[in-house]
């Protein structure tokens, strides 16, 4: 009998699973965020409610919910947060320095390929990286 492949021997029975569709960063200043991750970051206002404020980019996935601080502490820093970029990484960060995004870390090679990390007006911080 031939060996069998790897994938054949790990196939999951065909259930529904769950999907990262919405990751929170919280922030203090709503209008202030939403203008800097839509105007100066570029990603599109995907809906803009009373609570539920969500960027990203359309028919792409993964959102970032906005969420207002109202007495949550702010943790600024690493948000664990990856945004992948396509064309030149270095070239984008340009941009975005142009448009007043702190660059924390500037775009450096990695042996997983070029990463850069920037920061929101919270202190929250993410990182950059070629698609």
């Amino acid at each position: 009998m031939p060996a069998r492949r790897r994938s054949q021997r790990t196939t999951k029975p065909n259930r529904p699973r769950p999907w990262v569709a919405s990751v929170a960063v919280v922030v203090s200043d709503i209008a202030r965020s939403r203008r800097w991750y839509t105007e100066s970051l570029g990603l599109d206002l995907l809906s803009d409610g009373e609570h539920w404020i969500t960027v990203g980019q359309k028919r792409r996935g993964g959102q970032i919910h906005l969420c207002r601080s109202e007495g949550q502490a702010l943790e600024p820093g690493n948000s664990g947060i990856l945004l992948l970029v396509e064309g030149d990484l270095t070239a984008r960060v340009d941009e975005l320095r142009s448009r007043g995004v702190e660059i924390v870390h500037p775009p450096t090679e990695r042996p997983w390929g070029w990463d850069a990390t920037i920061r929101d007006p919270d202190g929250n911080e993410h990182l950059l990286m070629n698609r």
